[in-house]
């Protein structure tokens, strides 16, 4: 009982500071995920320190995830002169990354290598693609962004609530025994139905792209709650950290929007 009361209770703590920060201002929202950017970064390279035994350092990948985002912050809510010049101290960084194994004797550089370039790429880079969301139209605004989350949460729920009613055909049984797909169809019709009353509120898009975009974020979603389970299998561990009482790191509570987010910022620009 003590361990669902701190469960939810978390929950609804970082459910509440997610909505407050986003839907306050640009400020509110860029630190909170710039926060978030350099939380899953270190997570990933804590846990990829501890099964490939890398060397690389937690400290500068996380300032470059960090870093990252707030390229990308500033190209979509600043006026910047020279936009591109914001990237040039990030990429002195990933050559800085590559360079300094050539003079450091313990661990494998190729590990190194490809680790640091995967916690940029899996752990940051979603997180900074949220900037575009926020930017999309013009000026801030919190609907894409907040949307992605709540389609999430409606599949969540719907696949939840399916499952256990009548889930019997197993997904990916190897990675994830508790998905079945009458869980995922029934999360689906969940967030569309939810893209739909978007669209009866918010004309950032039209019905059927709010629609489409409903159905993107259930699919990529799925996959990126599944990659996740996939990779925690092979290094065997339960939980990416412990940053939420009884939710486990921030990768866990968030590993749905690993491949969500990007897929949302193509389908934009595709419609």
């Amino acid at each position: 009982m003590k361990s669902f009361l701190i469960r939810t209770a978390s929950g609804i703590l970082f459910v509440a500071v997610l909505l407050g920060a986003m839907l306050y201002n640009y400020i509110t929202f860029g630190v909170l995920f710039a926060i978030a950017a350099g939380l899953a970064v270190n997570e990933f390279c804590n846990i990829v320190h501890g099964y490939k035994k890398t060397t690389f350092s937690t400290l500068l990948a996380v300032f470059g995830g960090v870093y990252l985002f707030f390229v990308l912050f500033a190209l979509s809510f600043m006026d910047i002169g020279k936009p591109m010049a914001l990237l040039v101290p990030y990429i002195f960084l990933v050559l800085y990354m590559f360079v300094r194994e050539l003079y450091r004797k313990e661990g494998s550089a190729l590990d190194n290598f490809a680790y640091f370039v995967l916690s940029q790429v899996y752990a940051a880079l979603p997180f900074a693609l949220l900037n575009i969301l926020a930017a999309y139209g013009g000026g801030y605004s919190y609907v894409l962004p907040l949307s992605v989350f709540v389609f999430l949460w409606c599949n969540d729920s719907g696949a939840y609530c399916v499952g256990c009613l009548i889930g019997k055909h197993k997904m990916f049984e190897r990675i994830s025994p508790k998905k079945t797909w009458e869980g995922f169809a029934g999360g689906a019709v969940v967030a569309v139905v939810a893209g739909y009353v978007m669209s009866l509120y918010f004309d950032v898009l039209n019905t059927w792209q709010w629609m489409l975009m409903a159905a993107v974020v259930v699919a990529a979603g799925t996959y990126g709650d599944l990659i996740e389970s996939c990779m925690k299998r092979e290094m065997k561990i339960k939980d990416s950290g412990n940053f939420l009482p009884g939710h486990g790191g921030i990768l866990d509570r968030l590993d749905s929007c690993i491949l969500a987010v990007p897929a949302v910022v193509i389908l934009l620009y595709l419609i």
